[in-house]
This record gives C-alpha cells, sequence and structure tokens, in this order.
C-alpha cells in the first residue's frame, strides 16, 4: 500500500518506508527530522511544471497528465 503524506507531517511508525519525490529538499527540514529513506528529486515534477500549474487547481488534471508524460 502507498500512503501520500506531506514531508512537514509528523512521521510515525506506520509509515513505513519513506520516499520523498521533491526536486528541492523542504526549507527548514533536516533529514534527522524527515526521516526520509529515499530521496527521488529525478522524477519529481519540473521547476517549469510547477510554474505552469501555478496553483491553479483547475490545471491539476492537465497538470497530472502532462507530469506523467
Amino acid at each position: 500500500m502507498i500512503t501520500i503524506k506531506r514531508i512537514y507531517a509528523e512521521p510515525s511508525e506506520e509509515d513505513g518506508f519513506r520516499v520523498l519525490v521533491d526536486r528541492l529538499w523542504p526549507r527548514g527540514m533536516t533529514r534527522e527530522k524527515a526521516k526520509v529513506d529515499l530521496w527521488l528529486k529525478e522524477i519529481a515534477p519540473t521547476t517549469e511544471l510547477w510554474q505552469w500549474l501555478g496553483h491553479d487547481l483547475r490545471r491539476w488534471p492537465d497538470f497530472v497528465e502532462r507530469y506523467h508524460e
């Protein structure tokens, strides 16, 4: 089972193997506090794609499609 959780949410024992998918390390977050087992920045959405989304949730379906491409 895969569960999605924000990096700023408190880690718990139930999380299991924790993977961070983001190109940049989160601000103010230490590696010890994040308790991330694997950081996959190479598969995260590009900066350009995030900028295109621009917090416009109406674009979310297209964002998902473009990300999968």
